[in-house]
């Protein structure tokens, strides 16, 4: 407490909610009476039974006020009407100090009403206290008893419906902060998994494409170990900005290294572009769509031929990727599949497109198509 006044800043756990304890204290406006009963001013045995009787209502009521269904049930209201019946017949027969018990079931009213019929509980309540101190002291004291009634009763429920509503904010903060972890490892593990599959795949194609060329090719042959080389080092590269959260996809990076990579794997490449540059953002989607789905030509299509097209508008941007696949075994670590876009494991496009603005569509026997359409949407400038 001391470290927050110096510092101003609100403590992330601020202690236990409030309890009935709080509203205990409150029990001394009663003293009044208590001492009319030790100066004999009352019947002992009927003011001490309905002080008594207040009293434990009173416990009992505010105690249940800080749990929602006990709260609500039916025995917290027919409490409040029995300490509304002791009240009024001990203001009434006795006048005077009784009166503060008017205050004191405001409190009670107030902590244990919440939504619409708080106002005219409390309105109600404060008029028959005002007529009660009319009817036994007269016009002097009912405004004074009316106001402090109503106002207990509005403060109390004020500000324990504030205290509630500041536990529920941050008890959805944490719940938030929870979820935003938990999708940042999701989002972590999912491009750690695409990084390395793809990565490990191209390794794979390359190095088999070096045992084929050793013998009859080897400056080729030293080609595709540069080519591993570089992709090694790139993959660390890359796997160094996904542990920050920087790695960022670039479509034309992409499209070289597919191309790269298709060839490698004895699958012709066919690129073909049209249309303006996407936007960063956009164009990072698509790069990621192109290293996914050369990754499954490669692994699982057997195919001889891949188109890869990139075409659209300012305003929206749409890749295809096609290949002549039989959907038998692939050339990389995946063996035997089939055509189709699901991807390595649990991040393919499956998932992604609950991320990601875009569509996927796997069509065809054995002939893989993936298409990704992106729409961009630009902020139009306030006019001044």
């Amino acid at each position: 407490m001391r470290e927050w006044r110096r510092t101003g800043e609100v403590p992330d756990h601020p202690g236990p909610p409030p309890s009935g304890y709080s509203l205990l204290p409150w029990l001394l406006l009663g003293m009044g009476a208590f001492s009319n009963l030790l100066q004999g001013e009352a019947n002992p045995w009927i003011g001490g039974l309905g002080v008594l009787t207040f009293n434990s209502l009173y416990v009992y009521v505010v105690f249940r006020s800080f749990v929602r269904e006990k709260r609500e049930a039916l025995s917290t209201r027919l409490a409040l009407v029995l300490m509304a019946l002791v009240t009024c017949a001990l203001a009434l027969g006795y006048g005077g100090s009784w009166l503060s018990f008017f205050p004191l079931l405001g409190l009670a009213v107030g902590a244990s009403t919440r939504g619409p019929w708080l106002g005219p509980v409390g309105i109600g309540l404060a008029l028959a206290a005002g007529a009660a101190a009319v009817y036994r002291n007269g016009w002097s004291d009912a405004v004074n008893v009316a106001y402090g009634t109503l106002l207990s009763t509005m403060v109390t429920a004020a500000i324990l419906s504030l205290a509630e509503a500041v536990r529920q904010l941050r008890a959805a903060r944490e719940e938030l902060a929870r979820r935003a972890v938990e999708e940042e490892r999701l989002r972590f593990s999912r491009d750690l998994h695409d990084l390395l599959g793809h990565t490990l795949s191209v390794i794979v194609v390359k190095s088999e494409a070096v045992r084929r060329l050793a013998e009859r090719d080897l400056d080729a042959a030293l080609a595709q170990v540069m080519d591993i080389e570089a992709v090694g080092r790139q993959a660390l590269t890359e796997i160094r900005e996904a542990v920050t959260g920087y790695r960022e996809g670039s479509l034309a990076t992409e499209l070289d290294r597919a191309r790269s990579v298709l060839t490698a794997a004895g699958v012709e490449p066919v690129i073909g572009r049209s249309g303006p540059p996407p936007a960063p953002r956009t164009a990072a989607l698509l790069g990621w769509v192109v290293r996914e789905a050369v990754t499954n030509v490669v692994r699982h299509s057997g195919a001889g031929r891949c188109e890869i097209t990139v075409s659209g508008t300012a305003e929206r941007a749409r890749l295809t990727v096609t290949d002549d696949g039989t959907g038998v075994g692939g050339r990389g670590a995946g063996g035997p599949g089939t055509g189709g876009s699901g991807g390595e494991g649990g991040s393919g496009p499956a998932h992604r497109p609950l991320r990601q603005p875009g569509t996927w569509a796997a069509i065809g026997a054995g002939v893989l198509a993936v298409a990704a359409g992106v729409t961009v949407y630009r902020r139009r400038r306030a006019r001044t």
